[in-house]
């Protein structure tokens, strides 16, 4: 049963980059969320957050993954976090969706999941120069903030709103109309219909 989402915490992790995502799967109460370290070590994050993870990177479920979140951070710059990659490789494989948002994006790539599906990142040519073993150049998209195709999604680090939009729908969160005015609202400030009346009444 894939009740679990898990979400990748390491030193100097980007916290706020997958905020949005986490607090819209936690909404409706039907997901568990897991800290996912490449040990049980407390981590501090980019913002100086100290986290605890649930679990080591040895201990995750590819029977339970609903998702795997993998954030931005140092560490994919430096070429580091091969264990990692090994486990967004086996997630995968499994039939579970990978997120990578910001560097995160290298590990998807390093993990060869970038390949052979339409993708997005920073910004053209940062893959191929940080993952020597990177053949999906004519599958990047520069034209979106984020992406979703072949159970992998993608994002630039300018692109939190869309990349909790695309998690939002790979995990089948509110209906498609509503997907779209959470969007306006977060993206554009846009207040959903049912929030105009309370907006003019206060």
């Amino acid at each position: 049963m894939r009740d679990t989402v898990y979400f990748l915490v390491f030193e100097g992790f980007a916290d706020w980059q997958a905020a949005l995502a986490l607090c819209e799967i936690r909404r409706p109460g039907d997901w568990l969320v897991q800290t996912v370290g490449f040990s049980r070590a407390a981590v501090t994050s980019m913002a100086g957050l100290n986290v605890q993870p649930d679990l080591s990177l040895e201990q995750l479920d590819p029977q339970r993954a609903a998702l795997l979140i993998v954030p931005g951070g140092h560490l994919w710059l430096r070429g580091e976090g091969e264990a990692a990659v090994a486990a967004i490789r086996q997630l995968h494989v499994a039939g579970a969706p990978v997120a990578g948002i910001d560097c995160g994006v290298l590990a998807l790539a390093r993990a060869g999941l970038l390949d052979r599906c339409r993708h997005t990142g920073n910004w053209p040519g940062q893959i191929a120069a940080q993952v020597p073993s990177y053949a999906g150049a004519d599958q990047y998209d520069s034209q979106v903030l984020a992406v979703s195709d072949g159970g992998v999604i993608s994002a630039s680090h300018l692109g939190s709103v869309e990349f909790a939009r695309e998690v939002i729908h790979v995990l089948d969160l509110y209906s498609a109309a509503d997907r779209e005015h959470w969007y306006r609202l977060f993206k554009h400030a846009q207040l959903p219909p049912w929030c105009v009346g309370e907006a003019v009444a206060a």
